[in-house]
């Protein structure tokens, strides 16, 4: 399987609703209502411009931070939903859509990435404009979610991952340090330089992985 993240721009409701703010939209349907996750500073503003749209039945209120249950769903009113455009290329949407910044975050899974690569086309011909953040081979295990922790894990060579067990459980990354890489080094044999090559290798997999999910989830939420 594929998994690609697309970051569309468009002028749909919520994508409308995000745009000149500060504040994220998670959006899960449920094709009566919406269940909606709005965080950041800019968050009441963005309430008000979902009530005016499908209209809000119920509220959760924290700081930056609101939980809603809307009237309607924006789907029947959105001739931008992108539902359309994965059920006439098989494709299926991982959610929750994520607004921000005056564009939605989709995360796609499909069968073959040639799926995806005519979901995009078909999205780009119709004047949509589309940025992939990510495309990648998945494996999927899944119990309550479609993409289970481990998947979103890089693989480590052998020698990758017995260098960084050494480092995590010699107190490598502990402050201060409880090993050196040439300590790592001579428990596994080898030189330091090359301890050390195997470990900056399985960090930046590890790193560079991470990223890509935090990525996915939402940049600049912290902020």
């Amino acid at each position: 399987m594929y998994e690609a993240t697309f970051e569309i721009t468009d002028d749909g409701g919520y994508t409308l609703a995000t745009e000149e703010t500060a504040a994220s939209l998670e959006l899960w349907c449920n094709d009566h209502c919406d269940l909606l996750h709005i965080r950041g500073p800019d968050a009441e503003a963005v309430v008000d411009r979902v009530e005016h749209l499908v209209g809000v039945r119920e509220r959760l209120d924290r700081p930056e931070e609101v939980l809603l249950i809307t009237d309607d769903c924006l789907r029947r009113h959105d001739t931008n939903a992108i539902e359309a455009y994965l059920v006439r290329n098989d494709c299926l949407l991982l959610p929750p859509l994520r607004y921000e910044r005056g564009a939605k975050v989709c995360r796609v899974l499909a069968l073959d990435s040639g799926s995806l690569t005519d979901l995009y086309r078909e999205l780009v011909a119709d004047g949509t404009f589309v940025d992939v953040l990510s495309k990648r081979h998945v494996n999927v295990v899944s119990e309550d979610a479609p993409l289970s922790p481990s998947s979103l894990l890089p693989d480590l060579s052998p020698r990758q991952y017995d260098v960084l067990q050494l480092a995590v459980e010699d107190g490598y990354y502990e402050i201060p340090r409880g090993t050196t890489t040439e300590a790592i080094a001579d428990r596994l044999g080898v030189s330091r330089r090359t301890a050390e090559e195997h470990l900056r290798r399985a960090e930046n997999k590890l790193i560079d992985a991470v990223f890509e999910h935090l990525r996915g989830r939402g940049r600049g939420q912290s902020q």
